[in-house]
């Protein structure tokens, strides 16, 4: 409990947790909101042909539950992550990481502590942004445009709650990375390049690329969000989760060994 104290007013008397929060309620509820308006404007545009006769060329967008979403499972997560790295690699950038492992001699509760803390703090902003995500998409778009956006069924719901369990594991993969490699900036563009450019960079290396793909951890984690981006998975969507877990737990885990090993 008094690693649980000590991590708490690390968390909430710092000015970058706080920052970073803003900016995920911002892209979360943000991106929501322009994406129900675009999704109203093309469908008003769709009708517009229809009314004027000329048979419309293209077909108009329908936002489905997951779409709707994406502010908070696409970018919002991404700020979590760069939050939690900053946790562990500011200590060691100011050198108090030397006084916490004074003060608590077991490295390793302090990573999980840490990682628990802003693990839960972390689901649960992004499982209440995920519904107001939802709800403010479907208001912006109306009820035309946001015909698809409807809380029905297995997948719809899987959505919802996919995301802060998504945001749980990123919290600890993000501590892991940032004591593995105890520089902010190596951490954040390690966590941001991965999901965002590296593993999209097997689609150029043909049928190689595409038979990797399906085994590369953030790909994994799309599918368990309901985004599977075109890849032919070998499983289904929960085992996708099972298969990103296990990846976020060796590098936690080697993150513990290596802390435990080497100097602060």
């Amino acid at each position: 409990m008094s690693v649980l104290a000590a991590e708490r007013i690390k968390l909430t008397t710092t000015k970058s947790p706080w920052w970073c929060t803003v900016a995920i309620v911002v892209l979360g509820l943000g991106i929501a909101a322009i994406l129900g308006i675009s999704a109203r404007s093309a469908y008003g545009s769709y009708e517009n042909a229809l009314a004027s006769g000329n048979p419309p060329d293209f077909e108009p967008f329908l936002p489905t539950v997951a779409d709707s979403v994406t502010g908070v499972s696409g970018f919002g997560v991404l700020v979590l992550m760069i939050m939690a790295a900053l946790a562990i690699t500011s200590e060691y950038r100011f050198g108090l990481i030397r006084t916490t492992f004074q003060a608590i001699p077991s490295r390793a509760s302090v990573l999980v502590t840490k990682s628990l803390l802003i693990g839960v703090v972390g689901a649960a902003l992004s499982f209440v942004l995920a519904l107001g995500g939802f709800y403010v998409a479907k208001a912006m778009a109306g009820p035309d445009a946001g015909q698809a956006m409807v809380l029905e069924g297995g997948d719809a719901w899987r959505s919802i709650y996919s995301i802060p369990i998504y945001a749980f594991l990123c919290v600890f993969l993000a501590v892991g990375v940032g004591a593995l490699l105890r520089q902010a900036a190596a951490a954040v563009a390690l966590l941001l390049l991965w999901p965002l450019l590296v593993e999209s960079l097997f689609n150029l290396f043909g049928s190689i690329g595409r038979d990797i793909m399906p085994f590369l951890p953030f790909t994994n984690a799309n599918n368990f969000l309901g985004a599977p981006g075109g890849v032919d998975f070998h499983w289904g969507p929960w085992v996708s989760l099972l298969y990103f877990a296990a990846f976020v737990a060796i590098v936690f885990g080697a993150s513990i060994v290596v802390v435990n090993k080497r100097d602060a």
